[in-house]
């Protein structure tokens, strides 16, 4: 009777262990599936954000091509000159009596038609409440009530300091969101989950209402309002997208003109100048610091509050120059130091510092290599071919100083430090390495390390640094020994299930609390591998089409490693080529088996690889490769570049606009034209004749250009069987 309980003890024991031995490789094989998941969420997540930047960095250097042209082009009557002043510019906000003459809202009458809801000021809080359940219901706010309320907004925000206080002795806690970016529906759940604005619930948030999504009017109008109702529970900071020429771009200017067709322009120029008049930050309890992107090691919170915000309608204007300042500003503002004169630790735009100890001579010829090689970049992102050689030569002696010139720069050297403190807290991001660097990636501000972190927290008394400007996976996230938290409202940012929306509360111990979210019902029904495939395919495919919008630039990199003509090129040397083109710091290698299906013996034909992404392409859309690719590359640029040009928001551009753009276009590139043969050319794009020109005959009218110029190197390219030309 003992033998057969021994017996069946150690069959017991043996059961045990082939159960302890299957956990054992259940958990490994579990261990290494999430590490898998966990590796390619990350590789998703960097070619998301790589591409992000390098979009924010191509307005930026679009931006300055445009200003060199301005700073070189002589205007020959006094509309030239108008027309040139409302391009870009900077103009100085508008005075109460100015801004109320040229909105004017008493005059738009509300017709009896109308359903939706109705304001009267003083606002109470039943009109902000209403605004929130009219939105939720799809209805729109009548232009005279959105006028109004602007002006309304304007007229408290001009009574803020630069940098709010607040206590969290007159409510339980604050609540700090950051970017929404349009995002209507994370703004209803996080008053759904944590109540609306109130005595007793204060709110600040932190920058970015507005691009990229498509209710950005609708979260301002909610914040503005509550601000009136409130002001003394929410703030507003700003961000690095409340900036006009920045909305130019990422979607706000061509939301508000779609859904205000008749007052869309009153209304932009009144957005204009409330987002000048935000607040840069705010401080809570005099402890926890609240900006937009971050700090530098030039950061004085003393100097901050002490500038005249408004007169910075657009931070990517840079300061305001005198005449004879904006050859060497606008060089210093894209270019690099070249050898044999050191870089500074510069925080704001790369090279925007000249050091002080570099002759004049020295500068001068820097200011003549560096803004004919970045304006031959720029020349390149807006479909212009290379300069010849002779107008290369003009250019770069048009833009020659003498040392008067030069000396007279630094008169308005406190304007350049006061436009580099808004930048540096706008668009910077904190980074692991020590030391504060130029951001070359977004174009604007500076990478600040830790060290940096603790001087300007020490200098200053603060114990925490709350920024936003990035997305995060998880909503949020802490860096620089949790003395940096980064904090992202705006839920599914780049693709549904990408990441959680977060809003941060912080109570009288000023210890954070987390509440995380996702607006997307549907991201709630996916698995985390579903999730993380659809995240990646939606990457991937952005990542091909940035492939395919520079084939031509790929063929010649992938020549250069291909010395006997042979077609194809080792992996290694694919990922070098792909790196050095596109710039993106993607690793490629890892990526590869996503982008290269097939290499036999470890060797890729580089000219069929093209011609695949070519053929993805054209299934969505019937056009010449060569054109689509131009097109693919340059359609960003080409809408921006059509917004400035249509400098009253219409939709169109007149003949007009078009005319004086052309000349600022011909001065530059050394092109006779006379005022008969531009009207010809506006005639011939004018293809339904209607006397202006749309964004489809623009588009259209760059199309035809770059096929017939595209003609003379289509040896150059892939062969394109059987395609179709759409035009």
């Amino acid at each position: 009777m003992g033998c057969g309980s021994s017996t069946n003890a150690y069959y017991l024991l043996r059961k045990s262990e082939k159960a302890f031995k299957a956990a054992v490789l259940i958990q490994r094989w579990y261990r290494r599936y999430v590490a898998r998941l966990e590796m390619r969420r990350r590789c998703t997540w960097r070619i998301f954000q790589s591409i992000e930047y390098s979009c924010e960095q191509d307005q930026i250097k679009l931006h300055n091509f445009f200003s060199y042209l301005m700073d070189h082009f002589t205007p020959s009557s006094s509309n030239e000159r108008d027309f040139i002043s409302r391009i870009l510019t900077e103009e100085e906000s508008y005075k109460d009596t100015e801004l109320e003459k040229l909105c004017d809202y008493e005059s738009v009458e509300v017709p009896d038609s109308y359903m939706g809801p109705h304001l009267s000021f003083p606002l109470r809080p039943d009109h902000a409440t209403a605004l929130v359940e009219a939105f939720k219901q799809k209805q729109q706010l009548h232009a005279r009530y959105v006028l109004k309320l602007l002006h309304e907004t304007r007229r408290h925000l001009m009574q803020l300091p630069n940098i709010n206080h607040v206590s969290t002795c007159y409510s339980e806690e604050v609540t700090v969101c950051g970017d929404l970016h349009g995002r209507l529906d994370d703004l209803f759940l996080i008053f759904y989950k944590n109540g609306l604005p109130s005595p007793e619930k204060s709110y600040v948030f932190n920058g970015d209402f507005v691009d990229r999504g498509k209710q950005s009017i609708e979260i301002l109008i909610i914040l503005f309002a509550f601000l009136l109702v409130y002001p003394k529970e929410v703030h507003l900071n700003r961000g690095n997208h409340e900036d006009h020429m920045v909305n130019l771009r990422y979607g706000f200017t061509k939301e508000v003109m779609q859904k205000y067709k008749v007052h869309g322009k009153k209304i932009l120029k009144m957005l204009q100048n409330v987002f000048c008049w935000l607040p840069l930050g705010t401080l809570i309890d005099q402890k926890v610091l609240i900006l937009h992107g971050g700090v530098s090691d030039m950061t004085d919170l003393e100097l901050l509050g002490q500038i005249e915000r408004h007169k910075f309608v657009s931070v990517l204007r840079g300061k305001k120059r005198e005449e004879k300042c904006r050859h060497v500003d606008s060089a210093a503002m894209n270019s690099e130091s070249p050898e044999g004169v050191d870089s500074p630790k510069c925080s704001s735009f790369p090279g925007s510092c000249l050091h002080p100890s570099a002759s004049r001579t020295e500068l001068s010829q820097w200011v003549r290599q560096t803004v004919q090689e970045e304006l031959e970049k720029c020349r390149r992102q807006v479909g212009f071919g290379e300069t010849p050689v002779d107008k290369e030569l003009t250019c770069v002696s048009s833009v020659t100083m003498s040392e008067s010139e030069l000396e007279s720069c630094g008169t308005s050297h406190s304007r350049q430090e006061e436009w580099k403190q808004i930048v540096d807290i706008l668009w910077s991001d904190p980074v692991p390495q020590e030391g504060c660097t130029m951001n070359t990636v977004r174009g604007g501000g500076c990478y600040f390390g830790p060290d940096v972190t603790e001087k300007i927290l020490q200098k200053h008394g603060l114990q925490l640094l709350i920024r936003s400007h990035e997305c995060k996976q998880e909503g949020y996230e802490f860096c620089h020994n949790r003395k940096v938290l980064t904090i992202f409202s705006a839920s599914n940012y780049y693709e549904v299930g990408s990441n959680r929306g977060a809003y941060v509360k912080l109570g009288p111990d000023l210890i954070p609390h987390f509440v995380q979210y996702q607006a997307n019902k549907t991201a709630h029904t996916l698995t985390m591998r579903q999730r993380i495939s659809r995240v990646e395919e939606s990457a991937f495919r952005a990542l091909r089409e940035k492939l395919f919008a520079h084939t031509s630039d790929l063929i010649c990199a992938f020549k250069g490693y291909d010395q006997d003509d042979t077609g194809t090129i080792t992996l290694s040397d694919w990922a070098t080529a792909v790196e050095s083109v596109l710039r993106l710091g993607l690793p490629w290698r890892m990526l590869r088996p996503q982008l290269v299906r097939s290499a036999a013996g470890g060797m890729l034909e580089y000219k069929s690889w093209l011609e695949h992404l070519a053929v993805e392409q054209r299934s969505k859309e019937h056009i010449q490769s060569s054109l689509l690719e131009t097109i693919y590359r340059n359609r960003s640029n080409l809408e921006t570049i059509f917004r400035i040009i249509d400098s009253d928001h219409s939709g169109l551009i007149s003949f007009e606009e078009f005319r004086q753009t052309w000349k600022l276009f011909s001065s530059h590139m050394n092109i006779e034209l006379t005022d008969e043969g531009i009207s010809d050319l506006v005639c011939s794009i004018d293809f339904n004749k209607d006397g202006n020109i749309d964004f489809n005959e623009f588009l259209e009218a760059f199309r035809l250009i770059e096929r017939s110029h595209g003609d003379d190197k289509a040896a150059e390219l892939p062969p394109t069987p059987h395609s179709r030309d759409s035009s």
